[in-house]
Order: structure tokens, then sequence, then C-alpha cells
């Protein structure tokens, strides 16, 4: 079956741009053949810094034919619904159209409409120009004399060249009919800009894959990160030396380099006193250079690794030199921040900070340290920490913002300030919780262990919640600027990796009042939130949101350990063939409350008359009874935080709840009794309450 060959061929492309670009063209161009009918066996899609390609294998030559039925109005209707129909369905008159005859609603126009299946060809020149034109680059330009005319072109840098073939492998495929932007799509592309500049004639997938190879192009991205990779690699051992893989700069720099050599450079040794992850930063972030160990060691050597985008004729001596003499200046620099950083203790820092706004409605900088400084203070007893710790550590946390190192690098920000703290001689906990009290920032992140650690990234994250929910600043769909899913999640995930027991709305409460004067923050709403982002949390690891809804739909249930602990044992409850029949026994209770409270316009929440039920039906009797104690053992149990064991009372009312609604007869003819019996049900309903909201549990 046939195939498609498409390249757009521009100016560079930014790296962070192109993988997802890659995929954009991918989906966009399926989507589109698939909503008209058109399925193929296969696409990939490719990126370079010059370049976005896609392939799709197995296309039809030619779409099928379509046969639809369309009714139309019935034999007499007004003229303006005959019209429309006539229209809709591309008929002139209604000779075009048969009548058909219907038993129930008499006789009405059929339109048979048949559309020859359309040429693949023409639906790709039809498409692709659209797709081109509307592409969701995250910023693009126009360029050129055209770039005056409203609705020119825009990409994301000047587009320079379009391929588009489409055929079968064993004949010639055709040029797919377009232009865009006044480029019209051929055979010809470009590979390296300066290794191999010359035109290349392509015609199908594997041609143009094994071309642009030959022009010292490699297509593939995957294959780029590769060979750095390995060369990297072999180049650091042949040395005596290991690379310090970092997957994000490795993504990075194959999006920099069609054909990547890699190349090692070095620097003095005497840099090596600045600290690692400055020196790491300040190649990483400036020169886009790998940094190397000394073999066998966590030590930093002075050599780093360069990927040049030439093969050039000295070796690759120019290149290196070039990049040592940036690097050379480029920790020049470092050294200086570091010695002039040293010299000033964190706390002479602090008074900076005064004048350094945090948000506008929130305060300064400083404002905010006190803030979380009095909160960790309060933490610390309730995690483990040393107040006094605690307190300190919260007041430096911050102070490294405003030093030399962290201004020309904002990612070192807590890790400078750690080893600033430790210069000056600060406890080893204060100095640990300057640089993890930002964690965890992710899923995947470490949670810190240290308990000042703890207590000060939870009151870091909780003045965040707090101030922004006081303000009105909530995330909003998609949109969470202050990375405020990002801080909740901190806070559960420090609670329960941790095994941590707080009283969330307390712990609000107490940040609130730090906010001194500004509106306070709804307490329940930001609790609402919590749940929320604990659901999302606890589905990654399996569990059921539904379980977590019956458990916060209780009172009072801002323990998150406890929340976790009660929805992990209802969901092993619910696992048992006991916990699968209570539950349909409390739905078919629910049911039926539902039902005769709404017709009779009053619940039944009164205590069931024991006295009643013992004279009634044995099972009406056994319910009672087993009511009576099981809600009492479930309590207790629920009060020593034994959940299982609330679990395992509620149990026992399997058999007796089974009973009562194969041999009574709720809604008996005597109005007390039938009373009675819906208390009793009303009774079931506050029984499973003790450990969850059954109500919220699906199935």
């Amino acid at each position: 079956m046939p195939d498609l060959l498409l390249e757009l061929r521009s100016e560079e492309i930014p790296a962070r741009m192109q993988r997802r670009a890659a995929e954009d063209l991918k989906k966009l161009v399926t989507d589109a053949l698939v909503a008209r009918g058109f399925l193929y066996e296969g696409a990939k899609a490719f990126s370079t810094p010059r370049r976005l390609a896609l392939h799709i294998a197995g296309l039809p030559a030619r779409g099928e034919a379509v046969r639809e039925e369309r009714r139309g109005p019935r034999v007499g209707a007004p003229e303006a619904a005959v019209q429309g129909f006539l229209k809709g369905a591309g008929l002139t008159s209604l000779d075009q159209a048969t009548t058909v005859t219907d038993p129930k609603k008499g006789e009405f126009y059929l339109a048979v409409i048949e559309r020859p299946g359309r040429e693949t060809l023409d639906v790709l020149a039809e498409l692709l120009p659209e797709i081109v034109k509307n592409f969701p680059w995250p910023k693009s330009m126009r360029w050129g004399a055209a770039s005056a005319e409203p609705g020119s072109l825009r990409w994301v840098r000047p587009l320079q060249s379009i391929v588009a073939t489409f055929g079968p492998e064993t004949e010639s495929p055709e040029v797919v009919p377009f232009a865009v932007g006044g480029i019209a799509a051929g055979t010809v592309t470009y590979g390296h800009r300066f290794l191999a500049p010359e035109a290349i004639e392509v015609r199908r997938f594997d041609d143009y894959i094994q071309a642009l190879e030959r022009a010292k192009v490699i297509l593939d991205a995957d294959r780029r990160k590769d060979v750095i990779l390995h060369d990297a690699r072999d180049l650091a051992f042949a040395r005596g030396l290991d690379l310090v893989e970092d997957e994000g700069l490795l993504e990075e720099v194959s999006g920099l380099v069609e054909w990547p050599v890699v190349l090692m450079g070095s620097f003095d040794e005497a840099f090596l006193d600045i600290p690692a992850e400055a020196i790491r930063a300040t190649i990483r972030a400036n020169q886009k250079c790998f940094v190397l160990r000394k073999g066998g060691s966590e030590d930093l050597a002075p050599a780093f690794i360069l990927v040049s985008n030439l093969v050039a004729i000295d070796g690759g001596r120019a290149i290196t030199a070039g990049n040592e003499r940036v690097v050379r200046a480029r920790l020049s620099d470092a050294k200086f921040f570091w010695e002039t950083d040293k010299a000033i203790r964190l706390e002479d820092r602090l008074p900076k900070l005064d004048s350094i706004v945090f948000h506008e409605k929130l305060g300064t900088q400083g404002e905010r340290i006190a803030r979380i400084a009095a909160l960790a203070k309060d933490l610390a007893p309730r995690v483990g920490a040393d107040p006094a710790l605690a307190e300190r550590a919260a007041r430096l946390a911050k102070a490294d913002l405003v030093t030399e190192m962290v201004g020309e690098f904002p990612e070192l920000q807590g890790l400078m300030g750690r080893k600033y703290a430790a210069l000056q001689g600060e406890h080893d906990s204060v100095c640990a919780a300057i640089e993890e009290h930002y964690k965890p920032l992710g899923p995947s992140d470490r949670v810190p262990s240290d308990p000042v650690s703890i207590a000060v990234a939870l009151a870091d994250k909780l003045d965040t919640l707090v101030g922004f929910w006081a303000i009105d600043e909530k995330p909003t769909g998609s949109k969470d600027p202050f990375a405020l899913r990002r801080a909740a999640l901190g806070v559960i995930r420090l609670i329960l990796d941790r095994g941590l027991r707080l009283r969330l709305l307390e712990q609000v409460g107490a940040a609130d009042r730090g906010l001194a004067g500004r509106a306070g923050a709804d307490a329940g709403d930001l609790l609402g939130f919590f749940a929320d982002r604990l659901k999302v949390y606890l589905r990654d690891q399996g569990a059921r949101h539904d379980l977590i809804d019956a458990v916060f739909a209780l009172p009072g249930q801002d323990d998150l350990l406890m929340v976790v602990r009660r929805v992990e044992a209802l969901g092993q409850f619910l696992d048992t063939e006991d916990g699968k029949n209570l539950l349909a026994g409390y739905k078919r209770a629910a049911n039926i409350l539902r039902i005769e409270e709404k017709k009779d316009g009053r619940a039944y929440d009164a205590a069931p008359d024991a006295a009643l039920a013992a004279a009634g039906e044995p099972a009406e009797r056994a319910l009672a009874e087993a009511l009576a104690k099981a809600r009492e053992t479930a309590s207790a149990a629920v009060a020593r935080e034994d959940f299982a064991g609330a679990m395992q009372a509620l149990s026992t009312l399997r058999a007796p709840v089974d009973a009562f609604f194969q041999d009574v007869t709720v809604n008996a003819p005597d109005p007390k009794l039938r009373e009675n019996r819906l208390a009793l049900l009303n009774a079931l309903r506050a029984a499973t309450r003790e450990v969850a909201e059954f109500a919220k549990i699906e199935g």
C-alpha cells in the first residue's frame, strides 16, 4: 500500500519545541485522515534542529465509496421543510428522492446519497496546507515581504522547503500538489547546513532517511541521543573518567545538532574549589556541556564533554579551545560569586528580603519568612523536631535567594544556602532544612527525613496554600500559576511517607492567623482541595477514588494518615464476600429509606424500639440485636484507630441483614411496625457511618 513522506524544513527550531512538534504533526495528520475514513498501518514522526518529518505507512490509494440514507420530512410537509431536506441531501428536486411508508408515521421522503471514494492524493492536498498554516507552535513568527500581508504564514522559524510524496513502494511516488506561503511541495531537501549543503532529490521514506544520513543528518532524535551518550561514555572511559549523565541535557543537546560529534575540553583544577553543583550548573546552563567525575570517585574532574555539530578538519581542536575559553570565563564568574557570598552571613542578608515583594496581597518575602518561622516552630513538636532549630532553619531558608550565586543560577536555591550555612557553623539539621524545605517537588522527588526539614517544608507549603486561598487565587482548570497543586501534594507526601499525625484544619488555622489582618482562607474549601489531591495521589497508587470520598464525607476527617488507613481497611473489607454483601444490603436499605422518606415527608432517624423489634419477626429481632452490638464495637474500634477491627464488627451484620430482607416485610400493614422497621434500616445506615459514608461507594 502507498506511503506518505512529509518534511517541513526551516531555520533552527528551538530544542525544547522539537519533540512535541513532531508528535503534534503526526497527530494532526493522522487524525485528519482517520476523520475522513482513511486508515493506515503505522506512522512515525521525526525532528532535527532544521526539520520536522512524518512517515505514514499503509495508506489506501483511494477512499472507500460511501452510501448513506437520509430521512426527510413527511409527504405533504411544508415547502420550507422540503427545501431544507433537498439542500442538505444535495438533491435538486424530489424526483431524486424516494418515498417510504412507515406503518406508524405514514409516508416520508428518503434520499440515498452515494459518494465515490476520493483519491488519497487529493485529500492530502486538501488537508496538509491547512495543518501547516494552523500548526500549534508555542511561539511563531512571520518573515520576509509577505509578513506585511494579513493572514501570511506563521512558523516557528522561516520555513524553507516542503517535501511531500505519496505512492506505493513498487512505483515512483507522486508529489502531493499543494503550496503554503509561496513554498510548493516537491521532492528536494537539503542535508547538513555546512557538511553537505547540496540539494538532495528524495522520493520515498527509505530513500529519504538514507540520503540524509549520507548528507550528515541523523533524522531520529533518539538515535542522536544514543550516539551522544555512548560516544561521551567511551571518550570519558578512555581518559579514566566517568560521565555525569543528565537526561534533560542529553535531550536538549540532541535537539541542537544534526550530526553529533563528541569532544572533550578541560579547565583549571583550581576551579574545583567551587561547589560541584555550581560548576555543573555553570557548564550545563551556559555551554550545554556535560561534567565528568574522576574515575571511581564522586569528585568532579577538571574536564567536560561538549557536542559539536561539525566534523572539523583539525579534529575539533579549535572548537574545543573556544569552549574552554568560555567555560574558563564562566567559572571565573562562579568563583567570584562563591567567594563574595561566603563573606556575608545568611542572617545579614535577611533585611534585603524585606524589600522583595512575594505577592502584592501577601506582603514581602521578609513577612513571609516570619510567618513560616512561626508556623515551623509550632509544627516542630508535632513532627519530632526541636522548635528552636525549626525556627532558625525557617528564618534562614530563603536567605540564599539574594546571594550572587543563586541570582545567576536560580536552580541552586536551597543547595547554596545549605553550603553557606555549613560554612558559618549552623547545626546540621538547620543546614539540611535550608536545602530540603523545597522538597518534595514532584511525585518522584525524595521526601526529607530530618524532622527539622519536615517542619520547615510543611510550614512553607501550608503558608503558600493558605495565603493564596485567603486572596482567592486558586487553581482553575489546567492553570496553576503558583504551583498550589504541587504544594498540596508535597504536604500529602510529607504526612504519608513520614507517618505524621496532623490535624490539617488546626494547622490551616495556625497559618491563617499568621496572615494578620488579611482575609482568612476558607478552611473547608482548602480541605476539599487536599481531598482532591489525595484522590489523585492514591489513585496512582491503585486506590479507589470513591472510597476516599466515602471517608472524607464523614465529619472531621482532616488527619490524612488516618484517612488513608481507613481507606485501606475499607478497601480490604469490600473485597471480601461479607463486605460486598453488606454493601448490597446497605444500598437496598438506603433505597427503601429514600423512597419512603420522600413519600412520607419525614426522616426515620429515631432509634428503633427494641421492645417492638423483639416482639416482631425472628430476623427483625436478630438484626436489632446485631446492629446494637456492631455499632458499639465498631465505634470503640474507630476510637482506638483499629479500622480493621471496625470493619470486622460490620462484617457480623451481613447474615442478619440478608435474613431481614428475606424474611421481613418492611412496609408492614401495621404503621408502628412499619415505622420501627424503617428505623432499623436507618440504624443500619448509621452503623456503617462509623467507618465511612457508604452512599459514596460505587457498586
